[in-house]
């Protein structure tokens, strides 16, 4: 049972980390070649589970996203209450 809960957060911990690096490189201006793979496979992984959030809250002054703040704290939030009922 403890390593189902490991796995769980290890696995909630890594995405979050993910999450959290495409965010970091949406800062950088101009993304070509090596910087520009990273990106668009981190948007592949990251964007449907972002757009979640941005469908209910719009970019503040439209164009502070914040988003990937409250679609961490709902992963954590959630991985922590799956974790709690295992």
């Amino acid at each position: 049972m403890y390593a189902l809960q490991y796995f769980i957060v290890t696995l909630a911990d890594v995405y979050s980390m993910i999450l959290f690096v495409y965010v970091l490189m949406s800062w950088i201006p101009q993304k070509t070649g090596i910087v520009g793979d990273i990106d668009t496979i981190l948007g592949k992984l990251c964007d449907p589970y972002l757009n979640l959030f941005r469908r209910f809250i719009p970019p503040i002054g439209g164009m502070v996203d914040i988003s990937p703040i409250v679609a961490l704290l709902v992963l954590q939030f959630a991985v922590r209450l799956i974790v709690s009922i295992l």
